[in-house]
């Protein structure tokens, strides 16, 4: 029988404690403008691709600044 209360008493205590950040999120709105996430996301992929180098191209910065080897 005590194991029993002890669970009941964790399950209350984790659930106040999920109602607690719920309502710490809400006053700090992270739930405002859930949108920008989504492209917030899209477009740091997009900019990864863009930037990086394509297949074959090598990046050589003695070429680009028009130094010589010799």
């Amino acid at each position: 029988m005590d194991v029993t209360w002890i669970a009941i008493i964790a399950s209350l205590c984790m659930g106040i404690g999920a109602v607690l950040v719920f309502v710490f999120a809400v006053k700090k709105k992270y739930f405002e403008n859930l949108e920008d996430a989504k492209y917030q996301v899209f477009w740091s992929d997009l900019e990864e691709l863009v930037d990086s180098p394509k297949p074959g191209e090598e990046e050589n910065d003695d070429e680009e600044s028009g130094e010589t080897g010799g």
